[in-house]
Parts: C-alpha cells; structure tokens; sequence
C-alpha cells in the first residue's frame, strides 16, 4: 500500500524556519512527481510546490515561490520542503502528496505548521 508520513511541522515565530519530511513507502519512489499541498483553517486545500521525478524540476505557487525548496532522496525515498521567511499565512496543515500539481492521488496524514508571535 502506498504510505506517505509527514513530520517536522511546529511552532516557529514569524521570519523563522523549518524543514518538513515526507517518508515514502509501498511504491517506487523515484518513479513518480511528488508535491506537498496545505490548508489554511477554513480554507481549500492549497497546491505549494512539485518536483518532477524525471528531471528534478521544481515548480512553487506565486505565495512560496524564493522562501520554499523542495528536494528529493531518492535513495532514501524521502521528500523535503525547506521553509525560511515564514509568515503568519503559511501556518496550514502541510501534505506531502505522490503526483504533480495536475493530478495527485495519494497524501499523508499532514504535519502541522504554525507560524506565530
């Protein structure tokens, strides 16, 4: 079965940083885009960047675009997304997901990103 499990959220004063991961199992990872989705309280579930599997491109929605990274392991079937300059309205609950951000099919349980004061 595929499994995605997201860790590293927290709390982090505004302007701070933190690094999710997105361990991967039960499909071959380096074969398929993977991408990390978030929701906001009250709010759709938001797409915030892709990795292609084929060539590492990486694409970021306008909000994140020059503060996120995302890279991949593949040996180690594991995702990242490096998070610096945090705002208030990056606090979400933060997905990684196994697709691009055309079509994805499969997410984790979420790791809680909360960016405060």
């Amino acid at each position: 079965d595929v499994q995605l499990v997201e860790s590293g959220g927290g709390l982090v004063r505004p302007g701070g940083s933190l690094r999710l991961s997105c361990s991967a199992s039960g499909f071959i990872f380096r074969h398929y885009d993977m991408t990390w989705v978030r929701q906001a309280p009250g709010k759709e579930l938001e797409w915030v960047s892709t990795i292609y599997s084929r060539n590492s491109m990486t694409y970021y929605s306008d909000s994140v675009q020059g503060r996120f990274t995302i890279t991949r392991d593949n040996a180690n079937n594991t995702l990242y997304l490096e998070m610096n300059s945090l705002k208030t309205e990056d606090t979400a609950v933060y997905y990684c997901a196994r697709g691009n951000m055309y079509e994805y099919h499969y997410r984790g349980p979420g790791t809680q990103v909360t960016v405060s004061s």
